[in-house]
């Protein structure tokens, strides 16, 4: 089995299952978001993913994240200033503030991208299935949560009366 979590130059199967992995996990996040027909869906994911993890692989194929472990630092940096950008994009639509969940979900994705280019696969399997886990069981609890329930609230003024006893108004 290829080194998957080296940050030395790697061969080309490594490199191709990193960016094959990256592929499927923005499949796994963009499809939950296409099936609910949101502004970010499969494409927007998978690319997100896909290039997230290729920027990270950029300077480990190059021999730069071996040389200064700061070259890795200024790409992750760059990413999510990059994917700040598309986020912003999802949320303000027709000047309103919508989609924030789909935003989150970019962000999401591009950090999913970056651990796999970094060979983080464990983490970043777990981590989206986290992710999935959120954006499809964690809505139906939510409309099903307490927060929902009516709450009957009465609120009383009470007196004293000089014999000691409160009297509710």
């Amino acid at each position: 089995m290829p080194e998957l979590y080296s940050l030395e130059p790697i061969d080309a199967p490594s490199l191709y299952l990193r960016l094959g992995l990256a592929l499927i996990v923005g499949i796994l996040i963009g499809g939950e978001r296409e099936i609910k027909n949101k502004p970010a869906g499969l494409r927007t994911h998978m690319l997100v993913c896909f290039g997230s993890s290729l920027f990270v692989l950029l300077p480990i194929q190059l021999g730069l994240a071996v040389q200064n472990p700061e070259t890795l630092s200024r790409v992750m940096s760059g990413i999510i200033s990059g994917v700040g950008f598309i986020g912003a994009g999802t949320i303000l639509r027709d000047r309103k503030v919508r989609g924030l969940t789909s935003a989150a979900a970019i962000w999401v994705s591009a950090a999913l991208g970056t651990a796999i280019g970094c060979g983080l696969w464990k983490i970043a399997l777990t981590s989206a299935l986290i992710c999935w886990f959120i954006l499809r069981i964690v809505k139906r609890l939510e409309s099903e949560s307490i927060l929902h329930w009516p709450i009957n609230l009465q609120i009383k003024r009470a007196r004293r009366n000089p014999d000691g006893r409160v009297n509710e108004q």
